[in-house]
């Protein structure tokens, strides 16, 4: 029997990296060439006026990035840097579609620059100016000050009429901390709106996170998977490779939803995830042979098939009510008798051609009109 994997684990494995990024240099060439020009704009704010626009939220920091993470000396040598006018790195901003503007690369700069302006933390470990340790601004000489106030710093906005794949793109080359952002976090500053809201509503109010058996999905790959399944519900039809690329344009055009919309999603979701618990127990979206002895905890791929097979059976009411050990043992034979099946759960996954197959194949084997 396979052992036993730890939360952490499972949640580094859901999707491999470099599966990822293979699918973002496929993203990019799947647009036509003329599309993938970067459209900018460059602007030198005021230190006055980016606070100014933060707090009227003009430009905002996205949700998943809002974790502040630079010590007081950090944000200090910052509000030094920028008295002796040294270089402060650039910041990039994404404009969204209501041409407010999304920090994309300089939160924890902005954050600490605003808070020192409110006066929230003092000078510490300053090295050009010790003689300003322990100051907070309004305890500053006014000519520094005004040199913090006037400071201009240079921003560069990807404008809206950019494509979504190649602002997907700059996203993931500017994404070098040294904790890099998922795929699904990086959806998040891009494409953040009712979507994106949503996946984290159904993740908190259902036991998906139990069934995956993480703890605490800091990284929200739990969303990911509810994002690839509405995905691929909206338009199995019209599925095309790469699957993360088919997942950002459904990403891109699903971030305003009506409440019916958000309601019928999540209903969706859940109904389909407690109608595939209920064929399979403790063995769903996992690989296990005829004996039950589990070979994998989880499994991306096999997770599409049942979940996308069981959700298309319920449509047409066409799904059979059997115990946890027959569909058990129809899934095993599946995986253990099927070759095909097997590879289309193991090699190519996002294959247009594999994903029909899985997905097919479990809607045959739990159909009423499976023999």
């Amino acid at each position: 029997m396979a052992t036993k994997q730890t939360g952490e684990q499972l949640a580094d494995i859901l999707f491999p990296e470099a599966k990822e990024q293979q699918d973002f240099a496929d993203g990019i060439l799947s647009i036509s060439p003329e599309q993938r020009k970067l459209h900018t704009e460059t602007y030198d704010f005021t230190v006055d006026t980016i606070v100014e626009k933060l707090i009227d939220k003009s430009i905002f920091i996205p949700h998943f990035q809002r974790r502040y993470v630079w010590t007081e000396p950090q944000a200090s040598r910052l509000i030094e840097s920028l008295i002796i006018q040294c270089p402060i790195p650039v910041i990039y901003l994404n404009q969204e579609n209501d041409e407010s503007l999304s920090v994309i690369d300089g939160n924890q700069r902005l954050t600490s620059i605003r808070k020192y302006m409110e006066n929230q933390f003092s000078l510490k470990g300053l090295t050009a100016y010790p003689e300003l340790e322990g100051s907070r601004l309004f305890e500053l000489d006014p000519r520094f000050q005004r040199h913090i106030r006037n400071r201009t710093l240079r921003c560069i906005v990807i404008l809206k009429d950019t494509h979504p794949q190649v602002k997907f793109d700059v996203f993931e080359r500017l994404n070098t901390g040294a904790t890099k952002l998922t795929p699904q976090e990086l959806r998040h500053g891009l494409y953040f709106g009712d979507l994106m809201s949503l996946s984290s509503k159904i993740v908190k109010d259902s036991d998906f996170l139990a069934i995956l058996d993480i703890k605490n999905d800091k990284r929200m790959k739990a969303e990911e998977l509810v994002l690839r399944f509405l995905a691929l519900r909206a338009d199995f039809g019209g599925y095309r490779k790469p699957l993360a690329t088919f997942i950002n344009d459904f990403s891109e055009k699903s971030r305003h939803l009506t409440e019916a919309q958000k309601n019928d999603m999540q209903a969706d979701f859940t109904g389909t995830l407690l109608a595939v618990r209920s064929l399979l127990g403790e063995l769903s979206f996992r690989i296990f042979d005829r004996a039950l002895n589990v070979e994998s905890t989880f499994n991306s791929a096999l997770y599409d098939a049942l979940m996308l097979g069981v959700a298309q059976l319920k449509d047409k009411g066409n799904l059979k009510a059997m115990p946890n050990k027959t569909a058990q043992l129809l899934l095993a034979s599946l995986l253990e008798g099927d070759e095909q099946f097997r590879k289309s759960i193991s090699i190519a996954t996002s294959d247009e051609s594999q994903v029909r197959y899985r997905v097919n194949s479990v809607r045959k084997i739990f159909s009423k009109q499976a023999s």
